[in-house]
């Protein structure tokens, strides 16, 4: 399984910094990775981060790694090879996950690459991993995540925790990421464990 790609799509729900952090964590762990960003994540990115491109995304993280490691598709392209259950990968995570995106999800509209990958991994009973970032939640928003939840998916909103007392917002965000590699199974060093009585 480790050596099959790992779906990465960035929506446009607050949340720049999860994204870039993840795929840093991933090519730093070698993992392949397929990467799809909306339009509307690319304005995320921008907003939040000063990332104005794909390219500049790819700079980033760091070109070499980059380009050993990570392939991306348009998310217009719903022929492409996360569309299709007999492409495997290793799951799939959308970090961060707009709202829309998880209604489209939860009604099973795929009307993009990003969609049309979360409709295959729930179909394929593959991981499914959606973060969130919303508040306060409607009840429309709950209904959604509990039916991608019943469908099979990971609803894991980007809420860290403050038991390990971060110092920096880098704290912050490597404790969600963190979280989301765990659950596709990648190992990492990203934070310290909790130990029982106290954090290792």
């Amino acid at each position: 399984m480790s050596e099959r790609p790992i779906v990465v799509a960035i929506t446009g729900a607050s949340g720049a910094p999860y994204a870039v952090r993840l795929l840093e964590a991933l090519v730093e762990a070698q993992r392949p990775v397929q990467l799809i960003v909306s339009s509307h994540g690319v304005r995320l990115l921008s907003t939040e981060m000063d990332i104005g491109s794909v390219e500049a995304l790819r700079a980033r993280v760091g070109a070499a790694a980059w380009d050993r490691w990570v392939t991306t598709f348009d998310d217009n392209d719903r022929g492409a090879a996360p569309a299709s259950g007999s492409a495997l990968n290793a799951g799939m995570v959308i970090c961060p996950c707009s709202m829309g995106t998880l209604s489209a999800i939860a009604a099973g509209s795929s009307r993009s690459l990003v969609e049309r990958a979360a409709d295959v991994a729930l179909k394929e009973r593959r991981p499914l991993l959606l973060v969130p970032r919303e508040t306060p939640l409607s009840a429309i928003h709950l209904e959604n995540m509990l039916r991608v939840a019943r469908a099979g998916a990971v609803v894991m909103p980007a809420a860290p925790g403050f038991y390990n007392r971060p110092g920096s917002i880098v704290d912050l965000v490597n404790f969600m990421v963190a979280r989301i590699l765990d659950h596709l199974g990648v190992a990492h060093d990203l934070v310290k464990r909790w130990g029982g009585d106290d954090a290792e």
